[in-house]
């Protein structure tokens, strides 16, 4: 699935995440983020522009961020992410 930075998964569900980005992801660095809640790794200020400061990290494979897919397979754009930024550009 290709992100299309929209935001809206950092932003709007609940997910665990890695508390100190210094640190793997290890049990007693894992923290829920909640949901309505800005994931404190999010970067940026608007859809479509935002980029994650773990995403070069060498352990970012083993979180749960990583794992988030939808139903079609190959390198399809996030059904979500577009459903966001054509809200966006109706505004």
């Amino acid at each position: 699935m290709k992100c299309l930075r929209c935001g809206y998964c950092c932003i709007n569900y609940s997910v665990v995440i890695i508390d100190d980005p210094e640190k793997e992801p290890t049990p007693d660095n894992l923290v829920i983020k909640e949901s309505g809640e800005k994931c404190k790794h999010l970067l940026g200020d608007k859809p479509g522009e935002y980029s994650c400061a773990i995403h070069d990290k060498d352990w970012y494979q083993d979180t749960p961020c990583y794992a988030f897919t939808q139903v079609e397979t190959g390198n399809t754009n996030c059904r979500m992410g577009e459903y966001i930024l054509g809200k966006e550009e109706v505004k």
